[in-house]
């Protein structure tokens, strides 16, 4: 028996990366994965992928950042799968790397608009489904930036703060729904945001390294640690857990 069966997933942002690993072991584990993001053909990939191994996924193109698009996939995934059990808020973009007051108004929005407002989207129009099933579990992709900070990327940064926040406030709203809303906090992971993060400054491999350095565990992590995290807080394992922040680091917030 899997850990999430009988559950339906929303992933945002499944296409690479985080997202991609937590659909695939979501599915792995028995739920129905609604595998979302602005990336078509990679995700109708991760669909595939799951579907050879006789999981349970469709994919659907969805900006977070449009309400309106919102709504409309996220009935379409309730009408195809008999409702939401499950939200990964995964979506998001690192933005422009710049200092703050050289930031215009359209780069600092841009952020917002996807790891801000797309999780606030994607929750509010998640919870009516939620509450008509009588709980559900969300899950909040922050980053240790979301706890400490660094002189860099100032939009990004703000954006998983603000992240932080908005799962403490609505893990409390909705408590009596039995809807639980956790945080998950990863270290630098290799994924695709991060390589092409490295390669806009520079050198790729001496760029990994000196990340490998900042964990004290001695390297960056990888997708499947925090997807093992997610499937925790999706499953019933956690039903004792929310508004807590799930910290996979590698030590880096422990210095």
């Amino acid at each position: 028996m899997g850990r999430v069966d009988g559950k339906t997933a929303i992933v945002t942002g499944g296409a690479l990366g985080i997202g991609k690993a937590s659909a695939l072991r979501l599915a792995e584990e028995g739920a129905q994965v609604a595998v979302t993001d602005v990336k078509r053909d990679a995700g109708k990939s991760v669909v595939e992928e799951i579907e050879d191994t006789d999981g349970s996924a469709q994919f659907w193109p969805l900006d977070v950042s449009d309400e309106d698009e919102v709504e409309h996939v996220f009935d379409e995934v309730a009408r195809a799968f008999g409702g939401i059990d499950v939200l990964v808020n995964n979506a998001g973009i690192s933005g422009t790397d710049k200092p703050t007051h050289e930031l215009t108004e359209e780069e600092w929005d841009e952020v917002m608009a996807v790891n801000e407002k797309g999780v606030f989207f994607c929750t509010k129009h998640a919870i009516p489904y939620m509450q008509e099933a009588g709980g559900g579990s969300i899950i909040n992709l922050s980053s240790i930036y979301g706890i400490v900070s660094a002189p860099d990327i100032p939009p990004y940064h703000a954006s998983k703060g603000a992240v932080r926040l908005m799962t403490k406030t609505d893990a409390l709203e909705y408590a009596e729904d039995n809807i639980r809303v956790n945080s998950v906090h990863p270290g630098f992971i290799w994924t695709p945001l991060v390589e092409d993060y490295l390669g806009d400054q520079g050198d790729v491999d001496e760029g990994r390294k000196q990340l490998d350095e900042l964990h004290p565990l001695g390297h960056v992590g990888e997708p499947d640690d925090i997807a093992n995290g997610i499937l925790y807080l999706a499953s019933d394992e956690s039903k004792f857990v929310t508004g807590s922040e799930l910290v996979i680091d590698g030590g880096y917030t422990a210095r």
